[in-house]
């Protein structure tokens, strides 16, 4: 068992929450918008507190198609506002963490004569909006190079393609180091912390209970601007305040299926601008691997484990089966992960998902509960600046500088070797490293068909502030998303070597095994 007590540590995070009387800014949520916030207030310096449910990123944050995009379906539609300001994000996000987001490639392949020239049309304005940040001019390329950098792509009426450039990330390693990054600059921030209502004083809410779900503590905790951001949750936390409030966010999943990297073996992805449902369909190698999305299917309910549905499964398999070569099949896909898009509905709303906003709505109640809606990953940090602005506006918080912009996030590393496995961990790779030499068996892979070390596992537990076996196995590796049936077999040694670390006994072993290999059975057909 460790008995450091570092500053991610639970123990001192929880100490930390007991001595403070009065927060500025509590955030309820620890996905993409509650971190931004939070990071967006830590920055301007005011004491800063974010109580997450589950585990940070547990929801729609760790199940997103890995993109820092603008958006070229928004660009289509005509939202050049929302375009404009994710490109800006990208690019800044590029600077503030560049061991985690790097400049991608896509190519559209063209099977029609006036395609070459609309799409790179297109997206010279998609490059003349990004300006100074922009990560690579679009060009026209001839078939002879679409086969070149698609060996995989269909030969069949090829006339060429449009080359262009978008970023891409590890969702779920950026919320870990956005979390670190908020504690390095004196917020508190817990995982496993759920919010049960909300406190008034004079019909205003001035603070939460909160449940510490390890121990079973209750805390009433104070604060001068209580934040919902708890994504498709938002409703939840809305009728706390006021039981009959209708419902704000209309959740759409979206599935992406893994395979190996045989189906696109180049360094460039694929991007088909227009399938059947009028989505897009991306084809992005991630992680030594090919992930393959999106759907869009509107659903009545939401719930933290999502699952594919068949229509979706058959849905990419066929549409991408027409534009590869290799044709995947069921028995080809290493992983399928469902996610939710929290979407804020516009009135009017057609029922078509793809039509319903992706910018993000922030809202305050009669109480004075600030709620922020909809938005997307790459802009995550502008969601947060425009909501703690909204609290300095209604004379919560004294107006200080927003300095999100430019902080950098926690490992940030320039020019990190993408084809080293730990380059994930940016400038604590070497921390890691430094693991495996004072124990040479934290060396060894956890399973044969991925490259995680037993060394990840303890630095998950003792520097990440993963709290469980699906903590490392999903969010801190990207094991469970990128071949599930390895995460299994991975499952009992993370166990055994969180437990060692932790303080657990062997009952505390199985039952995370079992809890893990359930939410497992999600992510394999």
């Amino acid at each position: 068992m460790n008995n450091e007590i570092g500053p991610f540590q639970r123990a001192r995070l929880i100490e930390a929450l007991e001595k403070e009387e009065k927060w500025d800014v509590i955030v309820v949520g620890g996905g993409a918008t509650g971190l931004g916030v939070a990071l967006d207030s830590v920055s301007r310096g005011y004491k800063t507190l974010v109580l997450e449910q589950a585990d940070f990123a547990k929801g729609t944050s760790s199940r997103s198609t890995k993109l820092v995009h603008g958006g070229v379906r928004y660009l289509a539609q005509g939202n050049i506002g929302l375009v404009r300001e994710a490109l800006r994000e990208r690019g800044l996000l590029l600077k503030n963490a560049p061991h985690l987001v790097k400049n991608q490639s896509f190519v559209i392949p063209n099977y029609r004569w006036w395609g070459g020239v609309f799409y790179t049309f297109g997206l010279k304005i998609y490059d003349l909006l990004a300006g100074s940040l922009s990560l690579g001019s679009s060009v026209f390329i001839r078939k002879g190079e679409t086969l070149k950098r698609i060996p995989t792509v269909k030969k069949d009426g090829l006339r060429g393609g449009v080359l262009y450039h978008d970023g891409q990330f590890d969702d779920s390693r950026m919320a870990v180091n956005l979390a670190q990054t908020c504690i390095e600059h004196g917020a508190v921030v817990l995982n496993y912390a759920e919010v049960n209502s909300l406190l008034k004083k004079n019909g205003h809410i001035d603070g939460v209970v909160a449940t510490d779900k390890e121990t079973g503590k209750v805390y009433n905790l104070k604060g001068e601007a209580v934040v919902n951001a708890t994504g498709i949750f938002v409703d939840n936390i809305l009728r706390m305040e006021k039981p009959d409030s209708q419902d704000l966010v209309r959740p759409s999943q979206g599935v992406h299926l893994v395979l190996n990297r045989s189906f696109l073996p180049g360094e460039d992805a694929v991007m088909i601008p227009k399938t059947d449902d009028g989505r897009v369909l991306f084809a992005v190698p991630w992680h030594n691997k090919v992930v393959i999305g999106t759907t869009d299917t509107p659903l009545d309910e939401h719930s933290l484990e999502p699952r594919a549905l068949e229509e979706e499964i058959v849905f990419i398999l066929n549409t991408s089966g027409r534009y590869l070569s290799k044709k995947p099949r069921r028995e080809d896909v290493l992983s399928v992960f469902a996610g939710l898009r929290p979407l804020a509905a516009t009135q009017g709303d057609s029922g078509k998902t793809k039509e319903i906003s992706r910018s993000h709505k922030i809202l305050v109640s009669e109480a004075g509960l600030i709620t922020i809606t909809g938005g997307k990953w790459t802009t995550f940090r502008k969601m947060g600046e425009d909501t703690i602005k909204k609290a300095i506006s209604l004379g919560r918080l004294p107006d200080r500088d927003s300095k999100s912009e430019t902080l950098s996030i926690h490992g940030a590393k320039p020019g990190p070797d993408f084809n080293d496995p730990l380059y994930v961990y940016g400038s604590d790779r070497e921390k890691v490293l430094a693991l495996i030499e004072d124990n040479p068996e934290l060396g060894q892979k956890l399973d044969d068909a991925l490259e995680y070390r037993k060394a990840e596992v303890i630095w998950a537990a003792r520097h990440e502030m993963a709290r469980t076996v699906e903590d490392v196995l999903a969010r801190r590796t990207r094991a469970l998303f990128l071949d599930a049936r390895a995460a299994v077999r991975m499952a009992g040694e993370t166990a055994r070597l969180m437990a060692e670390e932790l303080g657990y006994d062997e009952q505390w072993q199985k039952e995370q095994v079992q809890a893990f290999e359930e939410v497992a059975e999600n992510y394999i057909i």
